[in-house]
């Protein structure tokens, strides 16, 4: 755990902000956050109250440590399929669209990731 957690600061942050809850790993990526409201919690609140998401990312390669996590990839699928939902509906907008084809980028581009790792052989392992 952090001394003090590290917030991360992308977005607006005007109602939620991402908190990074440990320090770096091997990869030097965190692998705990935290999803809090922004308004200030009293110390008399129930414990809990303002968080509104934990993440716990995979620590470590899968052959070594087993799966322990989530993976970037399942963030964004998640993200995508609100996205699709909305363009499904009263919400669709140029914005939604352009951002659903950036995260098909990602997506495209992690699995490339993976499968270039496997066709080395160091898929799931620490090796570079």
């Amino acid at each position: 755990m952090l001394a003090e957690d590290r917030r991360v600061l992308h977005g607006t942050q005007l109602y939620t902000r991402v908190v990074a809850n440990d320090e770096p790993g091997h990869g030097n990526a965190c692998h705990k956050y935290s999803i809090q409201d922004t308004r200030e919690v009293k110390p008399e609140s129930p414990k809990g109250v303002g968080i509104y998401a934990q993440i716990q990312f995979q620590d470590g390669p899968i052959k070594e440590n087993g799966v322990n996590g989530i993976h970037n990839e399942d963030l964004l699928v998640i993200v995508m399929d609100r996205l699709e939902g909305f363009q499904s509906g009263d919400y669709a907008c140029p914005e939604n669209d352009m951002a659903i084809e950036c995260l098909k980028d990602a997506l495209h581009n992690l699995n490339q990731r993976t499968y270039h790792r496997q066709n080395r052989g160091v898929e799931g392992t620490s090796k570079v």
